[in-house]
């Protein structure tokens, strides 16, 4: 079982209490607002999308991270890698992705999450590029993947919902270089 750790966060596997807190924050709007078609999603699709990045992790040795605050134990949302098979074209490829309550926005939390995901995904997982998604508007996410050292590589658009969205990527080379 990978746990992963940073200052503030500890990123770990799901467990059975943490349905209900995700399942509030894909409840609200406001969060779902930039994934897929921005539909909220109920504590029965939660415990199914938890069940199958659980099932991610058994088949490919990595998946979406449960995050926590490490002072707290509140579960804040999710971080972590995962194989974009909505988005057929660029693939093959790994993907980093986030999405936490919006108690949590604005402390760069996303952004120390996420780091520690690509770091796994290159250190640990030996992984060649990491891209990361998102709609077209999405200022607050594009900033975060600027900040994880990725580029923009190019804007199609996405089968699942229907909306343009811009793909970042990082390489192995690039990560290296930048972590020296």
């Amino acid at each position: 079982m990978v746990t992963l750790e940073t200052s503030r966060l500890v990123l770990r596997r799901w467990r059975e209490d943490d349905v209900a807190p995700m399942a509030a924050i894909h409840a609200d709007p406001e969060v779902m607002r930039w994934i897929r078609d921005g539909s909220v999603r109920d504590e029965q699709q939660t415990r199914s999308g938890i069940q199958a990045w659980e099932s991610e992790w058994d088949a490919q040795g990595f998946g979406l991270f449960a995050v926590e605050i490490r002072s707290t134990g509140e579960l804040a949302g999710f971080t972590g890698l995962s194989v974009p098979a909505y988005l057929p074209e660029v693939l093959p490829a790994v993907e980093v992705g986030w999405r936490l309550g919006r108690s949590h926005w604005g402390q760069g939390l996303a952004t120390e999450a996420a780091a520690a995901a690509v770091r796994f995904g290159f250190e640990e997982q030996r992984l060649e590029r990491i891209v990361s998604v998102a709609q077209v508007g999405n200022d607050a996410s594009e900033r975060i993947m600027t900040k994880l050292g990725m580029r923009p590589l190019r804007e199609t658009v996405s089968p699942s919902g229907g909306r343009r969205v811009r793909v970042f990527a990082l390489s192995s080379h690039e990560y290296v270089a930048t972590t020296r």
